[in-house]
């Protein structure tokens, strides 16, 4: 029997790009586009691995992971995000998902994440320094982890205008 994949994934054009490239693989893919939808999948399937996009329209992927690690404590799950900070990969991380990864990630990427079941001692610990527009991408999104992603509640925490935070979420994040 092939394995199972939830993808929960709210970009039409992303999952289904993902969900072709892993029934290529021989995984038997099912998907959806909010918890809501992930929660009506769960009550016929119990996924053997996850794809879970960190955004979801106004919605925290995070919510999907903790419902997923408590409905199907075995699943492997990844986070995918285009909006990747320390703070959300850390709260990942805790509510279940077994690996976060930036996009773009390809699904060599996100197939090797599966594998990947515990930590590696050996990572290397001296990277750069962070800028200052890192710093304050880190906290925009420690900020929006605290709100459960409310833009409004957000711009008020950090003291900015709500544009000015839409507008500075509308920019790729740094490396």
């Amino acid at each position: 029997m092939p394995p199972l994949l939830l993808i929960v994934e709210d970009d039409a054009a992303f999952a289904r790009t993902l969900r072709r490239s892993f029934e290529r693989r021989g995984y038997h893919v099912i998907s959806t586009d909010s918890h809501d939808g992930m929660v009506d999948l769960l009550a016929g399937h119990r996924p053997d691995y996850a794809v879970i996009d960190l955004k979801l329209g106004g919605a925290s992927g995070l919510t999907c992971v903790q419902t997923l690690r408590t409905a199907t404590p075995d699943v492997q799950i990844v986070v995918l995000t285009g909006f990747a900070s320390i703070a959300t990969a850390v709260e990942a991380i805790k509510l279940g998902a077994s690996h976060y990864l930036a996009k773009p990630a390809n699904t060599d990427d996100i197939e090797r994440a599966f594998g990947l079941t515990t930590g590696n001692p050996d990572a290397p610990v001296d990277g750069r320094q962070s800028s200052i527009k890192t710093v304050e991408w880190e906290h925009i999104h420690q900020t929006l982890v605290e709100v459960d992603f409310n833009i409004s509640e957000a711009a008020r925490r950090l003291g900015m205008h709500r544009r000015t935070l839409a507008r500075k979420l509308e920019k790729r994040p740094l490396r």
